[in-house]
């Protein structure tokens, strides 16, 4: 919000104490403040602070004792600083902005107050005033001019039409205000407000954690490695800025905290159109799928967008992503992760990095599933990934392993290679050979772009805490590698206890895992429970014949499990689970049915 909201009385501190949101006016020396309030139906009226009353208030403590003279000369200071917010505020007024707006523009823009009264003590030095009324560039006037008028005469001279005090007062230094000031000379003030407005509204509205922006922003800096384009620099030297202050890049998404940084870094935003430019990118972003919530965080962290004809560029051509199929949706969805995606260094760095891996004889396709969920990739040079793929290649991980392995974990490439190597160090401490890790990492990648291999290691111990023996556990790595990528509380556990409602022991079940690893990662609802009544209700089996054939779950229930339950049941015969599922169609037809063949639907 640009103004405070207005109540049946609304009261704006002109001269707050350092506490206040408001800033004090550089030129006032005295310690005096007062409060102006406007009564409701006066704020519409046309302005003068005479309309309203000022209330005086002392900090506290009090001064033990103020002589005449000094509250004498208090006094005339307030009045001063009265009339010169007053002729600020009317000519802000004069512009074609509302009162109440006026009045808090003023108050807010203490630089260019002590700009004019600069001006016009220079004025009174030369006495200039009477000369100029009788030249004729004043008008003629019999009474002495108050201290008002010649402000308003100043800033009349100075034809910014109240947009210095304006830009100052939304957080603006002075000499960025009078500079972007001259470049909008074209630009009323009241249209000048509303292109604020909606500048906010589409920056910073719309996110839950305004957290999120920084956090993508260090991310983005981090992995980039290649040349970037005077955009992205700028981009840069915008984040540089709000890195230097309190709180750092945390504040990115904040508009209290970095919207002063972002027009100082961008003053042509404000020289945008509003229907002609803004509003056209907004709705093409709307249209390639980026969330309304998020569309905010993709301007703070690539603002030059806002200076693109994208459509034009995308019926040009000159965008390399139809190679990956990405003009549609999941454009959107890239541009969430990298707005940088735009830039024309990222664009050229897609060629390379196309050519890199096309050199290791990777897929294309895996190539360009990898980019599209991981576009972070387009910010790096061949240079910094090779590193990695060298590390997968000893490992056995090449080619068209590779290209499973980057379209599945594509930010697997942009691990350090030492954190990698204590992944690696760790699966060699459990007894697994260069071959056996190359196939857990083909399996599973993401076990590999863990940070920490303490998380690893309190996995272990969550299996050894069931009964599991330590030279039992690379069975169950090998089978079932995923249990590493898995959240213990939230997913394995409720699934054991679950098994050990239904009747089977903790022992029971370490017994199952040793056997058949997998069923660490099934579903409850999905395949224990179905699976599980239907062996007891139906079966009329015991829940213990799971314990001797825990691959009972891995089954497909409708095309394996019934039909051949069905089957069996129809020539009455009763066997085990293991040689009722284990054998493949011509052996179950042949040892049951005494058939060479049968038509029975695999898992």
């Amino acid at each position: 919000m640009l103004l405070p909201s207005i109540t049946p009385t609304m009261s704006l501190a002109l001269f707050p104490s350092s506490s206040s949101t408001f800033p004090r006016f550089p030129l006032l020396h005295h310690t005096t403040h007062f409060s102006l309030h406007l009564p409701f139906h006066q704020c519409r009226k046309p302005l003068s602070l005479s309309n309203y009353s000022l209330h005086y208030r002392y900090p506290q403590p009090r001064p033990p004792s103020v002589s005449s003279s000094s509250a004498g000369e208090s006094g005339e200071l307030a009045a001063e600083e009265r009339e010169l917010l007053e002729g600020i505020a009317e000519i802000v007024a004069e512009a074609g902005v509302s009162g109440s707006e006026s009045v808090w523009i003023a108050a807010n823009s203490p630089q260019y107050a002590k700009m004019l009264r600069e001006s016009v003590r220079e004025l009174d030095e030369l006495s200039l005033w009477n000369s100029w009324m009788k030249d004729g560039k004043m008008e003629m006037t019999h009474t002495p001019l108050l201290l008002k008028e010649k402000v308003k005469y100043i800033a009349r001279e100075k034809g910014d039409y109240g947009k210095i005090p304006y830009l100052e007062s939304i957080g603006l230094n002075f000499s960025s205000s009078v500079h972007l000031a001259r470049l909008l000379s074209s630009e009323s003030l009241p249209s000048l407000i509303l292109k604020v407005k909606y500048v906010k509204e589409i920056f910073f509205s719309g996110s839950d954690d305004e957290r999120v922006a920084g956090k993508l922003a260090r991310c983005m800096m981090h992995h980039l490695s290649i040349s970037v384009d005077e955009d992205v620099q700028q981009t840069l030297s915008f984040f540089e800025k709000i890195e230097a202050r309190r709180g750092g890049l945390g504040m990115l998404g904040s508009c209290d905290a970095s919207f002063k940084y972002l027009i100082e870094s961008f003053p042509r935003l404000l020289l945008l159109s509003v229907e002609s430019n803004m509003k056209p990118i907004v709705k093409f972003f709307e249209n390639v799928g980026v969330p309304r919530k998020r569309m905010g965080n993709v301007l703070l962290l690539f603002p030059p967008l806002l200076f693109r004809e994208l459509e034009e560029q995308i019926r040009a051509g000159s965008w390399p992503f139809k190679m990956v199929g990405a003009l549609d949706k999941k454009f959107g969805r890239m541009l969430v992760k990298y707005p940088w995606v735009l830039s024309t260094g990222i664009l050229k760095n897609y060629k390379d990095i196309l050519g890199f891996f096309e050199a290791e004889k990777v897929p294309k396709f895996s190539i360009e599933r990898a980019i599209l969920d991981w576009p972070l990739l387009l910010g790096c040079s061949s240079g910094k990934l090779k590193p990695m793929v060298e590390q997968l290649d000893n490992l056995g991980v090449r080619t068209t392993k590779l290209g499973k392995v980057i379209a599945t974990s594509p930010q697997l490439l942009l691990q350090r290679p030492e954190d990698f190597r204590k992944v690696v160090t760790f699966l060699q401490g459990l007894g697994f050979d260069n071959d056996g890790i190359g196939k857990i990492l083909a399996r599973c990648p993401e076990i590999f772009a863990t940070r920490s291999e303490n998380t690893l290691q309190q996995k272990l111990e969550f299996l050894t805490s069931l009964g599991i023996l330590k030279q039992e556990v690379p069975r169950v790595i090998k089978k079932y590698p995923e249990f590493f990528v898995s959240d213990i509380d939230r997913t394995v556990v409720p699934r054991l206890r679950y098994l050990m409602k239904c009747g089977l022991t903790e022992r029971n079940v370490a017994s199952m895992i040793v056997r058949f690893s997998p069923l660490l990662g099934y579903s409850i609802e999905e395949v224990l429970r179905p699976k599980l009544e239907f062996l007891v209700n139906t079966m009329g089996k015991s829940v213990k014949e799971v314990l001797y054939y825990p691959r009972y779950f891995s089954y497909s229930l409708e095309k394996k499990i019934k039909p051949r339950v069905f089957v069996l049941r129809s020539r009455n015969i009763d066997c085990s689970l293991k040689d009722m599922l284990a054998k493949n169609d011509d052996e179950f037809a042949t040892d049951y049915l005494g058939l060479g063949r049968m038509h029975v639907s695999a898992r």
